[in-house]
């Protein structure tokens, strides 16, 4: 029975129907997402473990080396939790500790599952969410790869919007993801992505989506690495990796005081060919404890970003991410970093719009509409840094205005960037395109004169042009109601006298 993207996305939303009120909101995807992935390992395996039994026989259809796949440990399958009636939640629990000890590389995608601790799930409960998700076979003959990989991503932006904005720290919108890699894309097969604040790994997924299906290439021949503070989000992004089949690896550490990605001996962070990122805004940060950082990230001003704004800090250790000629690599690297506008114009913050724009790093800055993020209303924009620009770039930056209806749509309570929007920023950007109120490339001498300032609105004017006005034809616009104008008294003037109005 083959089965729609609309009708899995359907039949996977009704899991929070069932769990609803037994557990809060924000926990919907702790005990959802974990279990549909354990599904969908499960059905997979049973399938090539039926073609190993019939090719090697059942002495040698386990071992490691013949799955692609988690390898489910006999006892602990799908079909065996199924079967529970009673403890359904220790079942669940024992299920994925053993998977988990199977294979090694699922530490941490099942950390701060624990079914036992919600007592509102009880075995009715966990019995009709188990039932619910048997209906459909989750292995690759039934449900392509992509097609899974969708549907768990919808899943994800469904949560997040149950959440509401807590959901938000997890999950950025998916057209600033799309609009992200596509600043960056021209992609080749070898390349490296890292997202230093993963959340859900969202960026990651839309990066390995536009290789796919707008460059024909095949995202199994690139790396996909990111790192996140929070573990059972880190888990999530885990598990987003694993079901779309990518390779790579997630990390779960605070990346300004713990980086995971390094080079022990060259004292360096891992640089990466792509870097899409969009970090907390204006969290506080370790720099009392990173004062003298080991991996020399931190040296764009002898002077520290504040710690309770840690904004250049994240883009200071993205920019170190990012691979260099010049630093001995074979080509340089991009960024697409999320920002708040503060960042491109508070004074205090000059020194380092000094000395990245001095250093020829900046590419692009994107103004966007604000109210983009779920309840939350800040503006942003969308800092593009680029280690290797083209010779014709050089000394630039291009500025874009699509902080303007054009670009957008009001949708309940949070603007949405439109397709047309979208391409129109892509359009000028591919193309160092000056489109007035719109876009401008400026030199680099100018930006020094306005003291490294990268406020957008500087560059481009968004003033409506005042309308030329035809004094011949406006003059004869007045007499002609001056001469309505007398006409009216006259006629008043009669009605008054008949009515003896002085």
């Amino acid at each position: 029975m083959t089965i729609s993207l609309e009708e899995l996305d359907t039949h996977l939303f009704k899991c929070a129907d069932i769990i609803r009120d037994a557990v809060d909101s924000t926990d919907y995807k702790s005990y959802v997402l974990p279990l549909l992935y354990y599904k969908s390992i499960s059905d997979e395996f049973e399938v090539q473990y039926a073609e190993n039994v019939e090719e090697y026989g059942e002495d040698f259809a386990r071992q490691e080396n013949l799955y692609d796949i988690p390898v489910v440990p006999e006892g602990h399958s799908w079909e065996d939790v199924r079967s529970v009636s009673d403890n359904v939640d220790q079942a669940l629990n024992e299920a994925f500790d053993a998977l988990t000890e199977e294979n090694p590389e699922l530490k941490g995608v099942f950390e701060g599952t624990d079914y036992i601790d919600a007592d509102a799930l009880n075995d009715n409960r966990l019995g009709k969410l188990v039932e619910h998700l048997s209906k459909h076979d989750l292995d690759r003959d039934s449900i392509p790869p992509d097609m899974l990989g969708e549907a768990y991503m919808d899943l994800v932006r469904h949560f997040a919007s149950e959440e509401g904005k807590d959901g938000g720290q997890f999950f950025t919108p998916p057209q600033i993801v799309n609009l992200c890699v596509r600043l960056v894309d021209e992609f080749e097969d070898g390349h490296t992505f890292h997202d230093p604040t993963v959340g859900s790994g969202g960026m990651l997924i839309e990066a390995a989506r536009y290789y796919r299906e707008k460059q024909g290439g095949d995202p199994s021949k690139m790396t996909f690495t990111g790192q996140e503070i929070n573990p059972d989000i880190a888990a999530i992004a885990k598990m987003n990796l694993s079901i779309h089949g990518l390779n790579g690896q997630i990390e779960r550490e605070d990346s300004l005081a713990s980086p995971e990605f390094t080079n022990d001996e060259d004292n360096e962070l891992t640089r990466f060919d792509r870097v899409l990122a969009n970090f907390p805004f204006s969290a506080n940060w370790s720099k009392e404890e990173l004062q003298d950082d080991p991996w020399g990230r931190f040296h764009w001003h002898e002077k520290l970003p504040r710690a309770d704004r840690g904004d250049y800090s994240f883009i200071m250790h993205m920019a170190e991410q990012l691979k260099d000629p010049e630093r001995g690599d074979d080509s340089g690297g991009k960024a697409a970093i999320v920002i708040p506008n503060g960042v491109l114009f508070r004074k205090h913050e000059a020194k380092y719009r000094e000395y990245m724009l001095e250093n020829d790093m900046v590419e692009a800055v994107v103004a966007l509409p604000e109210n983009l993020f779920q309840n939350v209303p800040i503006p942003s924009a969308i800092l593009v840094l680029n280690t290797d620009k083209p010779a014709e770039r050089e000394n630039e930056v291009q500025f874009i205005h699509a902080d303007d209806e054009a670009f957008y749509q009001d949708e309940s309570s949070q603007n949405i960037l439109i397709d047309e929007g979208l391409d129109h920023i892509v359009e000028n950007f591919n193309n160092w395109t000056s489109e007035e109120r719109v876009s401008r490339t400026v030199s680099l001498d100018e930006i020094r004169e306005n003291d490294y300032n990268l406020n957008v609105a500087l560059y481009v004017d968004t003033t409506e042009p005042e309308e030329e006005i035809n004094v011949q034809e406006e003059l004869g616009k007045l007499r002609e109601l001056q001469a309505e104008r007398d006409e009216i008294e006259n006629k008043m003037n009669q009605h008054m006298g008949v009515l003896n109005y002085e």
